[in-house]
């Protein structure tokens, strides 16, 4: 069996703790190959290679920096597909999506090569009599990114091409299901110029996050998972005296005004819960019609969508949704249908019945899409993250209950409203308490010169990723007040200079 190692100075590197886990093709259900798992001294020395490679990284001028970055951009383009293919045998997401994933990660990459511009200082002339004060932003040095296995590639790419723009190095710890993609990304970096130890992925569980976490020499750390991890790692990491990037979960919500074009509303829900098998943070997994007639319309428009919705591995082209992540996983997002119709839900589609027929792919962890009705927020099925293609319907009779019902969730990731009313649409992206809103757009991520971060517990930092505030986050301020020497003479001053 194959075992999947580290990448640790510059180099390809095997696992030295012993320790592995199996890395699945979801869509077989089969395992050919291990991930090593590292222990505190394999985090060492990936701390160590990053903590030796930032004095003279940092001191690389910008634009060198970023000319390396535009070599990494040009190679990721040329090499996306094979990226994608990589992403999809161990996530098992379909390559279109695969592909997408890749694309809206060297967005990123895109925006990180125009960062010597976002990296000017300020001055003034004369803020007292022959002073002046000027301001720069210089890097934090080792930052580490704690990344899920949803988006293997793209949340990566959120963190560190910012990162090594600003001058940092970076140690990246992808996820132990999904950690093939994270080497390809060190390798091509490496073809593309970027120095020894100035990128570093290190395999692993928790307890190579913990040695991260508690490492002296890591000063920033960025995180994207589960909501209670993400508040581990927040607090745990500020208590070590870093910076900390942690989003966690997401519950995101879809309001349908009466006015909304019924057969757009439908599609968009069709790819914003089930596409990834609703395995994104982005994901819509309660759709809250205004009045029981919106809600008749869309079931009525979504039912035959989910029955014709094409379930099959990501290698085949006709493939809409492929397979869970895990056995496990398949298992708890079916024991959330199950205790949703316990709890009186009515189950509109019943994606637990799926098999999958096609040879070879008997024993995937495939699931189909659920579509439940009459969900209240008293049911779990309202309450917790399924992180699968279950879609909750959650009638509302009107705008105002509509809103109460997101702002009773404590998640508050990205919401949609869906109306052909411009007030309307006006109104809720004031009103909503939730970190990215969409009009008419169910899954609103920002572009990369924007920034993605969600509100309350589904974000645990004070900024948020990519974009400008990717920057702040990279960067510290430092600020120099300077004076030269004259013929005048200076007597001591005892008060707090006034430089006036």
């Amino acid at each position: 069996m194959t075992v999947i190692g580290h990448y640790l100075d510059g180099a390809m590197r095997d696992g030295a703790s012993g320790r592995t886990v199996p890395v699945f093709n979801p869509a077989i259900g089969a395992s050919d190959k291990s991930v090593a798992l590292a222990d505190g001294s394999e985090v060492e020395a990936a701390v160590a290679a990053a903590r030796k490679a930032w004095p003279d990284w940092s001191k690389t001028p910008p634009l060198r920096r970023a000319r390396i970055l535009d070599r990494f951009k040009t190679l990721l383009w040329e090499r996306a597909d094979e990226l994608a293919e990589t992403i999809s045998a161990e996530h098992g997401k379909t390559h279109a999506d695969a592909l997408g994933e890749v694309t809206r990660g060297i967005e990123v990459v895109e925006f990180a090569v125009g960062a010597p511009h976002l990296l000017k200082g300020e001055f003034s002339e004369n803020v007292g009599s022959d002073v002046d004060t000027h301001s720069i932003r210089q890097s934090l040095g080792v930052c580490a990114g704690i990344t899920p296995f949803n988006f293997p590639t793209m949340v990566p790419l959120w963190m560190f091409p910012v990162a090594l723009a600003c001058g940092n190095t970076f140690v990246l710890k992808p996820s132990e299901r999904v950690p093939s993609p994270a080497l390809k990304l060190a390798a091509w970096l490496a073809e593309c110029g970027l120095p020894d130890g100035v990128f570093n992925v290190v395999q692993g569980d928790k307890q190579a996050v913990d040695a991260l976490l508690h490492h002296p020499d890591v000063r920033a750390v960025s995180f994207v998972g589960s909501t209670p991890v993400a508040e581990y790692i927040h607090r745990t990491a500020m208590t070590n005296g870093k910076r900390v990037q942690a989003l966690g979960g997401a519950k995101n919500h879809s309001v349908i005004m009466p006015d909304a074009d019924m057969d757009m509303a439908a599609d968009a829900l069709m790819g914003a819960a089930f596409g990834s098998a609703g395995e994104r943070c982005m994901a819509i997994s309660v759709a809250v019609p205004v009045t029981d007639a919106v809600a008749d319309a869309l079931i009525e428009r979504l039912v035959p969508k989910i029955e014709a919705l094409k379930i099959g591995p990501g290698s085949d082209p006709s493939s809409e949704m492929g397979p869970l992540i895990t056995a496990e996983h398949l298992d708890r997002v079916r024991g959330y249908v199950g205790r949703g119709e316990e709890e009186g839900a009515r189950i509109v589609t019943d994606g637990r019945d799926f098999r999958q027929d096609r040879q070879g792919y008997e024993n995937g962890f495939f699931m189909g899409a659920t579509l439940l009705d009459h969900v209240t927020p008293d049911m779990d099925v309202w309450k917790d993250e399924i992180f699968g293609p279950v879609l909750s319907v959650v009638r509302r009779p009107s705008y105002e209950e509509a809103i109460a019902l997101i702002h009773r969730h404590d998640y508050a990731n990205g919401t949609a409203v869906f109306t052909s009313n411009g007030n309307t649409a006006r109104r809720f992206s004031q009103d909503i308490e939730v970190g990215m809103v969409g009009v008419n757009v169910p899954i609103p991520v920002p572009m990369a010169f924007h920034s993605f971060g969600g509100w309350k517990a589904s974000n645990f930092s004070d900024h948020n990723m990519h974009g400008m505030e990717g920057i702040r986050f990279y960067t510290r301020m430092k600020t120099t007040t300077t004076r030269w020497p004259t013929n005048a003479a200076n007597a001591p001053q005892f008060a707090i200079p006034t430089l006036g």
